[in-house]
């Protein structure tokens, strides 16, 4: 009888395991045992093609324009830190056509992929020691969403393979990683012909739908703001200690301040009203096509201590920057990098700016708004206590003729911070209080 009862535990045991233990391994599993199956009956090959066939390579979405229909979705990704290879296993609704490719300097594999929904929740994280030190996905632009992995060390990428739905997995996109050598992945790093043209077409239409969208005059004089919600799509910026994500935080205050902007008689323009990405040049050639009388990028700090917290306002910097104000300016100015945008032949979009005397006045303006700003915030959130008002290197205040300012809205790494930057009625008070600094600005014009 002892002997049945533990049988029967043990029974019990397995059943209430296997789905972990089928979380874990997952995809994985599935594939080495396809791989061994494949090895051991001659003749027989990996399925290289799921059952229903995956769409022809071809030019794809044209540039700007969302697919019809339902999205495919993304249902889970994998990461498998093996001893010869790190494995990506991504999971999909449907089959759809990714390219892997490498980019050197910093070191990464970008995977391009038509527009997808993403419906990982909290995928697992690499454990930061192997080729993998970390990864991010989302929307590129509209019809087209990628992810980007950080490397470790260089690596080899695979031709992707794709295993048709088994075992309670749908479409399963695999990609394996090797160790290489430095000289082979510099050899092999570097963008696709066709994607560069994309890239280059996507540029091109962009300022040309900004162009239309400039007004002919302004409407019985009225300013025009642009306001430019930082980070967006597959770039997410800072993550608070609670969770809110900096592009969804910037979004949002964004609109609540274009509403009471509009409210208040100021034509508004908006770098982005979604959840997409911006590539940085693109943001200060919509500042200055709209002829700005002021441009706001909105932003959330992080700081290794989770005590900082408070807002805190940069101008353009003339060179002349703190070490937190220079190792900001690195960080946003990583934006592009950060989606995988084609950097090579671009022009440094500072440098050229900051030895321009002629924008003098421009930043002054920039300045005065500044003090203004945080003189009506600090009534309202709280302030930064040392030097709330700081200048950087920042790539998205570079116009010329556009006082432009950034404002980190507070710390994402502190908790108070986090908590009340996720409240309707905190954004609501910043938002006013923003725009009243906006009617001081130009009271006297």
């Amino acid at each position: 009888m002892r002997v049945f009862l533990l049988l029967l535990l043990f029974l019990l045991a397995a059943a209430v395991l296997t789905p972990a233990v089928l979380m874990a391994q997952g995809a994985d599993d599935a594939i080495s045992r396809l791989m061994r199956r494949s090895q051991d009956a001659p003749g027989k090959s990996l399925p290289a093609a799921p059952a229903k066939p995956v769409p022809a390579p071809g030019p794809g979405p044209t540039i700007g324009s969302r697919p019809q229909g339902p999205l495919p979705i993304v249902m889970s990704a994998r990461i498998g830190e093996h001893d010869d290879r790190t494995r990506l296993v991504i999971e999909l609704s449907d089959p759809v056509n990714l390219r892997a490719f490498a980019l050197a300097n910093p070191d990464r594999v970008v995977i391009d992929m038509p527009e997808v929904s993403w419906r990982l929740g909290a995928p697992p994280r690499p454990s930061g020691f192997g080729a993998i030190k970390s990864y991010r996905y989302g929307q590129f632009r509209a019809g087209n969403s990628r992810m980007v992995i950080d490397l470790n060390q260089p690596v080899s990428v695979s031709d992707s393979l794709v295993l048709p739905p088994s075992s309670g997995f749908g479409y399963r996109v695999v990609i394996d990683l090797f160790p290489t050598t430095r000289p082979k992945f510099d050899a092999n790093a570097g963008w696709p012909a066709d994607l560069r043209k994309r890239e280059s077409d996507a540029e091109k239409l962009a300022a040309m739908i900004a162009a239309q969208l400039t007004p002919p005059a302004r409407a019985g004089g009225r300013k025009i703001i642009v306001l430019d919600p930082g980070h967006g799509g597959i770039d997410s910026g800072t993550v608070g200690v609670n969770g809110l994500m900096e592009k969804d935080l910037a979004l949002a205050e964004g609109l609540k301040l274009m509403r009471v902007l509009r409210s208040r008689g100021y034509t508004v323009f908006m770098t982005r009203e979604n959840d997409t990405f911006v590539p940085l040049r693109q943001r200060v050639s919509i500042g200055r096509t709209h002829k700005a009388d002021l441009f706001i990028a909105l932003h959330a700090d992080a700081h290794p201590d989770p005590s900082t917290t408070g807002l805190s306002i940069y101008t353009l910097s003339d060179g002349r920057s703190d070490r937190e104000a220079a190792a900001l300016a690195r960080r946003e100015n990583q934006s592009d990098v950060i989606a995988g945008v084609d950097l090579s032949g671009s022009n440094n979009p500072v440098a050229p700016i900051l030895i321009d005397l002629a924008q003098r006045d421009t930043v002054n303006k920039s300045s005065r708004f500044a003090t203004s700003a945080i003189a009506r915030l600090s009534q309202v959130t709280d302030i930064l206590a040392r030097r709330p008002h700081r200048s950087a290197s920042l790539a998205v205040l570079t116009a010329p003729d556009v006082p432009a300012v950034l404002m980190e809205l507070g710390y994402l790494s502190n908790a108070n911070d986090a908590r009340q930057m996720n409240t309707d009625k905190w954004r609501a008070q910043v938002a006013e209080a923003i725009a009243d600094a906006i009617d001081a600005q130009f009271a006297s014009k």
